[in-house]
């Protein structure tokens, strides 16, 4: 859920006599290619005579059949959520609690189609707990629940994840911010999609930090022009063509520093439904990519599925000389309630059609057109400040120092080594901030486009009237939506 969603239903159930509370929500489901998530969309407040506070509190059918009723119009699910104000920690059903979801789990399927979810909230550490009902009255421990701000807060369920153990490798990493956070973290799932200059040194990078479970995505091999920015290949992996995930896989694993280190590989296009569906399978992901439609995916799923994109990119400007004129790199978590990488200009709608369109691939076009080849300009050494910059921006979402958590924007000039915050603000019209928690209903940005590059410009017009609406923010109709 986002961090304004916990806090009105946290008003709410915490009340100031100390007597428990509850309420009803609505979710939408965000289906992985493992994983299984119920995005909270909106919290309904019981009206008037719809729930009783009596030291515990009760619901009335009245209230469950209205929420159950609006949720099945909106093609939504229902959560059932209620307060434990003395509570620590994930909570575990008492026999009450279990009997009174479980009366209400056989209607609301029936009703929404889809699975009742109940939430306990501890109000001692504001810790969530969760899980999910069949239609016979069967629930399902949840492994964690995700608060999605400034800063990254998760619940986690102590008996299907429990915290590992910190290692001696660690010592000095646990020593920066502590157990606590250190479990926490060690048992997010990050995803790196892309695996270059930036790319394969955040990987090595997050798992020599001790987490558990670390993915790289890239379907891209070594060559030798690679290997002047690819510092974890190799000679032989250029005359191979070895798969850069394959040598991220191989660095990772020399460089972790869990007990328990698991390696995700994928060998996959986040641009393809298998490559989008793998990536809802994580809890942070960073982009590492310097393709517009790759980049426009990820920026898609930071808001319809509540997972924070940590992006960033360098740009580098010569003279006609060759001699470098200037590099500037910019960094940004891409999230709900910061504005998204079109918003923040580092995404053009137009670019991802070309891109969708396989043009950036055409040599004959990109020459016709005067369009820069895709980064083709890359220096490790400067892309060592960009996964600096993002990790920075990580240590800031997961541990937030000082409790402060992600700061916005960021941009460094390298001519006159200056940092600024950059004020970036949200298009009233922007379309993907105003699909938050759409989950499974996002629009199919990652289906495949069947047109040769060949065909000239007359595609690109027609392909961005059909995108235009999404990604520069024009209506949405319902149709369009899965």
């Amino acid at each position: 859920m986002t961090v304004e969603i916990h806090e009105a239903l946290t008003m709410h159930l915490i009340r100031e006599d100390g007597d428990e509370d509850l309420c009803l929500a609505m979710y939408a489901p965000s289906t992985g290619a493992l994983r299984d998530s119920a995005l909270i969309r909106e919290a309904c407040l019981p009206l008037d005579g719809e729930r009783e506070v009596h030291g515990n509190a009760t619901v009335t059918g009245r209230y469950v059949l209205r929420v159950a009723r609006e949720a099945r119009n909106r093609g939504l699910g229902v959560v059932i959520l209620h307060s434990h104000p003395r509570g620590r920690g994930w909570q575990e059903l008492s026999r009450l609690d279990a009997d009174a979801e479980a009366s209400y789990a056989h209607m609301i399927a029936q009703v929404t189609g889809l699975p009742l979810i109940g939430m306990t909230f501890a109000g001692i550490d504001e810790t969530w707990s969760a899980r999910r009902w069949s239609a016979e009255g069967k629930h399902s421990a949840a492994e964690s629940v995700r608060v999605v701000g400034a800063r990254l807060r998760v619940s986690w369920n102590e008996r299907l994840v429990p915290a590992p153990s910190a290692m001696p490798s660690q010592l000095r990493t646990v020593s920066a911010w502590g157990d606590r956070t250190q479990a926490s973290i060690a048992r997010l799932r990050v995803l790196v999609v892309g695996s270059g200059s930036v790319g394969m040194d955040v990987a090595i990078r997050l798992a020599a930090t001790g987490i558990q479970k670390v993915g790289v995505m890239d379907f891209d091999v070594v060559e030798e022009v690679n290997r002047d920015r690819l510092v974890a290949a190799t000679r032989r992996d250029a005359r191979r063509q070895f798969p850069k995930v394959d040598v991220a896989g191989r660095a990772c694993v020399n460089a972790a520093t869990a007990a328990d280190f698991e390696f995700q590989r994928h060998f996959l296009n986040v641009t393809t439904p298998e490559g989008q569906s793998a990536a809802l399978d994580y809890d942070v992901i960073f982009s590492c990519v310097d393709r517009p439609w790759a980049r426009a995916i990820l920026n898609q799923i930071a808001y319809t599925d509540l997972i924070p994109v940590i992006d960033g990119g360098i740009g580098i400007d010569t003279f006609d000389t060759g001699e470098m004129r200037n590099a500037t790199y910019r960094t940004h978590v891409v999230r709900p309630g910061r504005p998204c990488l079109q918003c923040n200009g580092q995404l053009d709608p137009a670019e991802v059609s070309r891109d969708r369109l396989g043009l950036f691939d055409d040599p004959t076009y990109i020459e016709k057109a005067g369009q820069p080849e895709v980064g083709k300009q890359n220096v490790t050494m400067l892309s060592a400040s960009v996964m600096a910059s993002q990790l920075a921006l990580f240590v800031s979402l997961v541990a937030a120092p000082s409790k402060f958590g992600e700061p916005g924007p960021l941009r460094f000039s390298l001519t006159t080594h200056r940092l600024q915050h950059v004020e970036a603000t949200t298009n009233p019209a922007c379309i993907y901030e105003h699909l938050v928690a759409r989950g499974d209903r996002r629009v199919p940005l990652a289906q495949t486009v069947a047109t040769s590059p060949a065909a000239g410009l007359g595609p690109i017009r027609t392909l961005i009237g059909l995108v235009a609406p999404y990604l520069v923010g024009g209506r949405v109709k319902g149709t369009h939506l899965r």
